[in-house]
């Protein structure tokens, strides 16, 4: 955990979790670790993961079977990948888009960038 971020730990839990299902490291229906389990793992207070699973559970992407434990859902993917795009649309897109008027770069500057990295990430 990064105690120095401007997420709070609860919410960076929360993210690796959501991480871990979109990279399918956790699938739908699959059972993740308990409260206490993932608190060990990761040095935290049990309050503190299940602060996590809580606001997991709010957005839907994992499901408590009383007596069993969390499950993943079964939309928890396209769930994650919605909010992190309307996310993502809502607040970095402006930010990209201010930072990019105040350093004079134009959307073809980008483009040509957005190109190269592509053609990287594919080799």
């Amino acid at each position: 955990m990064e105690f120095e971020q401007p997420k709070g730990i609860y919410q960076q839990i929360a993210d690796q979790i959501s991480d871990r299902i979109v990279l399918g490291e956790w699938q739908a229906g699959e059972r993740i670790p308990s409260i206490r389990e993932l608190a060990v793992s990761m040095g935290v207070n049990p309050n503190t993961v299940t602060r996590s699973y809580q606001s997991l559970l709010d957005d839907g992407v994992i499901e408590n079977r009383r007596g069993i434990g969390y499950f993943v859902a079964e939309d928890a993917t396209v769930r994650i990948v919605s909010q992190r795009k309307q996310a993502f649309l809502r607040e970095e897109l402006p930010r990209l888009f201010h930072t990019m008027r105040l350093l004079g770069i134009d959307s073809e500057e980008i483009a040509s960038h957005l190109a190269a990295l592509e053609k990287e990430h594919q080799s």
